[in-house]
Order: C-alpha cells, then sequence, then structure tokens
C-alpha cells in the first residue's frame, strides 16, 4: 500500500507561513485525490484542504481559505500545502491522505483513507 511522508512542520509566529510536502511512495498518487488534515491535542481530526486528481478542483474549510494554498507535483509524488498568514489557532498535527478511490474530486472527506505519520505545526503569538 501507498506511504505517505509529511514534512516542513515547525515553530511559527502568527502571521508568519509554513510549507508542507507530502511524498507518497509505494503505491499510485498521480490519478488520486490527495487532501491535508489537522488534528489538535484533545479534538477530532478535520479537514483542511483537497486537490483533485487532475488539479482541477481545489476544496478549503472556511477557516483556511485565502491563507492557504494545496498543490502537487506528480512528477515527484509529492503534495503540498502552503501556510501563510498563519493564526495560533492553526496550531495542529497535520496529515495528509490519498482519497481511497482513483480520478476522484477530493470533495468527499469520509473518502479520504490513508495516513501519514504527521507533521506538527505550532502558531505562537
Amino acid at each position: 500500500q501507498v506511504q505517505l511522508v509529511e514534512s516542513g512542520g515547525g515553530l511559527v509566529q502568527a502571521g508568519g507561513s509554513l510549507r508542507l510536502s507530502c511524498a507518497a511512495f509505494g503505491g499510485t498518487f498521480s490519478t488520486y485525490a490527495m487532501g491535508w488534515f489537522r488534528q489538535a491535542p484533545g479534538k477530532e481530526r478535520k479537514f483542511v484542504a483537497s486537490i483533485s486528481w487532475d488539479s482541477r478542483r481545489t476544496t478549503y474549510v472556511d477557516s483556511v481559505k485565502g491563507r492557504f494554498t494545496i498543490s502537487r507535483d506528480n512528477a515527484k509524488n509529492t503534495v503540498y500545502l502552503q501556510m501563510d498568514s498563519l493564526k495560533p489557532e492553526d496550531t495542529a498535527l497535520y496529515y495528509c491522505s490519498r482519497e481511497r478511490w482513483p480520478r476522484g474530486l477530493g470533495t468527499h472527506t469520509i473518502n479520504f483513507a490513508s495516513w501519514g505519520q504527521g507533521t506538527q505545526v505550532t502558531v505562537s503569538l
């Protein structure tokens, strides 16, 4: 099965930026929608952003619209999350995920089934 490895997290002050990366190994990547989720301590994992298999559609949770940008580079089997204007409430462990079935839009969050180990993002005041 596909293995997902997230990286790029860190500690940043409010208003700063981070770029997260998620590399896929050992499985199909280019024909699957990819998504980013995050989980704060003591809270459930929630959807952040997704990109369709063909990059024609991107979806974001309202709280990150205008601040986060999801993209993908199929040649590198990698999906990115550019995070700008970070806020303390963005603090969480960020995970990437692959949709269950190929050639999807990534708009149905319950269809994401593969997860990486996560990368920590901490935003301070």
